[in-house]
């Protein structure tokens, strides 16, 4: 594995709340370990972006989620979401792709719908396409980036980490890294709770992490991480 500063590694993380249960005590709670710590970002949910935005100080990133965590919403109703999550402070916005539409192999569907999300924010907010990888087989990971890509996205992601298949892994990182180019960002997400484990995702080509558990990762590579690189 290549060797990364613990600060440039705390850039690349998402400092994630999704829970479903999580209070505004809590967002705030996480914000302010998310400054504390030098994250890159706060995600967490539309209901949530006003919270955290008040809660972090001016200029730090707000992601949130849309058709989280199924993605089987209507194209309007995403396109909506994510304008709301846009109006209320959000600067990224993750969105679950279709997933029918996906196993169906209907990619102008795809592509339309995320379209529709990235007219609706506009481009000065950054696009996440998170495909459920662990749920595809590789021709529908390659169609899915590429679907993406083609309609606006800035990254793809991975995983919600709500989906039943499993979380990242570091061939399907590698897999659309490969598909997308140097330009497109990957985001690996789910299960991702370790040093080792975001060392891996890294090195397979992501450029972000998503993560609830950004302390446990920074704090062990506070430990390991040689001085010099720090």
């Amino acid at each position: 594995m290549g060797t990364i500063a613990r600060h440039e590694l705390a850039r690349l993380i998402d400092h994630t709340l999704l829970a479903p249960e999580a209070t505004a005590g809590a967002v705030e709670a996480l914000c302010a370990e998310g400054v504390d710590l030098g994250v890159g970002a706060i995600c967490v949910s539309p209901t949530m972006v006003a919270v955290a935005v008040a809660s972090l100080p001016s200029g730090f990133t707000v992601a949130s989620v849309v058709g989280f965590p199924s993605g089987a919403h209507e194209a309007s109703v995403k396109a909506r979401e994510a304008e709301r999550a846009r109006d209320h402070g959000a600067r990224e916005i993750d969105m679950v792709v279709n997933l029918g539409a996906v196993m169906d192999g209907r990619w102008v569907a795809v592509a339309d719908e995320i379209g529709s999300v990235r007219r609706a924010v506009g481009v000065d907010v950054i696009v996440k396409v998170i495909i459920e990888s662990a749920a595809l087989d590789d021709e529908q990971v390659v169609e899915a980036c590429t679907a993406a890509v083609d309609a606006g996205a800035d990254f793809v992601k991975t995983s919600t980490g709500f989906h039943k298949s499993g979380g990242a892994t570091a061939r399907a990182v590698r897999l659309m890294r490969d598909t997308v180019g140097p330009l497109i960002g990957v985001k690996a997400s789910g299960g991702v709770r370790t040093l080792d484990i975001a060392l891996e995702m890294i090195d397979a080509g992501a450029t972000r992490l998503g993560t609830s558990s950004a302390r446990t990762i920074l704090d062990e590579a506070a430990r390991t991480i040689a001085p010099g690189n720090s």
